[in-house]
């Protein structure tokens, strides 16, 4: 900066009696420079400054960014966090959200033919009337009515432009800088690059993140692909090679090579799925002749006695006790008790036994108004909260609960004829009403007949 006139800094500096002396201690000026003022260079230095890109989403970032730019509401953002987890649009690691190139290739479809689906103007606007629906500002048919199939509704926007939209390239990724465009296939994003006459496709493992791919990257999983895969090492007692393999449903271990033929002599090799908990690229030869020694015993059940294995199967890793099965989570492969963090590998008796209370603990779920036993067939009689909205449930018959009825409001009776008119026969009515005792008469008639009927084959029989 440049002082052009000092003012009264030069007769007074706050908290010294030498103003003079202030005013030299203070940073340093630059001297009076005027426009198209030649400037004598007196030495040059290079400084590097290397920029970062911003941090991740977390879950809570991302939910204070949906706040702030008015999309979802309190009561949503954990189910649009588990959503887009669900659609693997991103995946977890540690606390960040990384993106996944489903959701690259998703956000390029609806940006290129829906860009108005994807405005947050147009959500943060549809969380309002959404809003007004809740409170009875608004009616909820007509906008969903136009939303739908108004003429510039969903519907009239996918019969427009879904002619015009190429699957290929809709599933084709261009990212800059990088010498192989990325595709994103029905088993998971690949690489497509040509060499010469050539066409050479690679796997992209889960673990590489979109922002993770530079050329180099590229050229590996092109090498790896063409050398094909490469040992860890040999398994000790086998005397066979384990390699780490990609296929349709995720990387996984095999024990030796592929015969050329499947049969009793040459069976088909042992496979076993490597568990999200543990990186594919950097996996050890001991980590892997534990896998495929899969499954382990942990030890007896404390109070059954009975032995509790810990294993790999088709929905991933388990733990197993007298026919009850339990799995990890179902993202990371793990499961968290008492502060640590296991895995199929070194879950404890404890935690096992833990995660097996918590597999029995999934009963029927909590009925949201309860009236108690049926008064003429006994059973519970309840209303749950179901897909489509609350129902009325006694036994194996499930009645649906009309539109816009208070629920506090339903009587036993209501959910009787709901019940009767749902299976099809007159309302049961309350206990010692005439209904009752005559369906309990129809009840002992049709016994009477079905005894007779009994009887009248035996006589054929014997007639015979």
């Amino acid at each position: 900066r440049t002082v052009e006139f000092a003012g009264f800094f030069r007769a007074y500096v706050e908290g010294t009696d030498d103003p003079e002396a202030a005013l030299e201690d203070q940073d340093s000026t630059l001297p009076l420079m005027k426009e198209q003022e030649s400037l004598a260079c007196a030495a040059l230095e290079a400084l590097g400054h290397e920029t970062k890109p911003p941090a991740r989403y977390t879950e809570a970032r991302l939910v204070g960014k949906l706040e702030a730019e008015g999309i979802g509401r309190p009561s949503t953002y954990a189910s649009i966090i588990s959503t887009i987890q669900d659609r693997e649009y991103c995946r977890k690691n540690g606390n960040q959200l990384v993106p996944t190139f489903r959701a690259m290739a998703v956000t390029k479809l609806l940006e290129n033919y829906f860009p108005r689906l994807v405005d947050l103007g147009f959500t943060a606007g549809m969380e309002q009337t959404l809003d007004d629906i809740a409170t009875g500002t608004a009616d909820r048919l007509p906008y969903l009515r136009e939303f739908y199939s108004g003429s510039d509704g969903l519907d009239e926007q996918v019969k427009q432009r879904q002619g015009d939209i190429d699957p290929r390239e809709a599933c084709t990724l261009e990212i800059d800088g990088l010498s192989a465009a990325v595709r994103v296939g029905k088993f998971g994003p690949y690489f497509e690059k040509t060499d010469g006459d050539e066409r050479v496709t690679a796997s992209i493992p889960e673990s590489v993140a979109p922002a993770d791919i530079t050329n180099d990257v590229v050229e590996r999983l092109v090498e790896e692909k063409v050398k094909g895969p490469t040992a860890l090492g040999m398994h000790p007692e086998e005397g066979l090679p384990i390699y780490v393999l990609n296929g349709p449903f995720g990387p996984y271990l095999q024990l030796g090579e592929n015969p050329p033929e499947i049969t009793e002599e040459t069976p088909k090799p042992k496979r076993c799925g490597i568990p999200s908990c543990f990186d594919p690229l950097n996996l050890d030869l001991p980590t892997a002749i534990e896998l495929l020694a899969l499954p382990r015993r942990i030890g007896r059940h404390p109070l059954t006695e009975k032995v509790v294995n810990a294993g790999i199967g088709r929905f991933g890793p388990y733990v197993t006790h007298d026919k009850v099965f339990a799995g990890f989570d179902r993202k990371t492969h793990t499961y968290e008790f008492e502060g640590q963090t296991y895995n199929v590998l070194n879950v404890t008796m404890d935690a096992a036994v833990e995660m097996l209370r918590n597999t029995r603990k999934r009963a029927a779920p909590t009925p949201l108004k309860d009236f108690g036993e049926h008064p003429a067939e006994g059973g519970q009689v309840a209303i749950f909260e179901g897909r489509y909205g609350p129902y009325v449930k006694h036994g194996k018959i499930n009645a649906t609960v009309p539109k816009d009825t208070d629920l506090n409001s339903i009587t036993l009776e209501q959910a009787l004829e709901w019940l009767a008119a749902k299976a099809g026969r007159p309302g049961t009515g309350r206990k010692g009403a005439k209904k009752t005792t005559k369906s309990a008469v129809a009840k002992k008639t049709t016994k009477k007949t079905a005894a007779k009927k009994k009887a009248t084959k035996k006589k054929k029989g014997d007639g015979d």
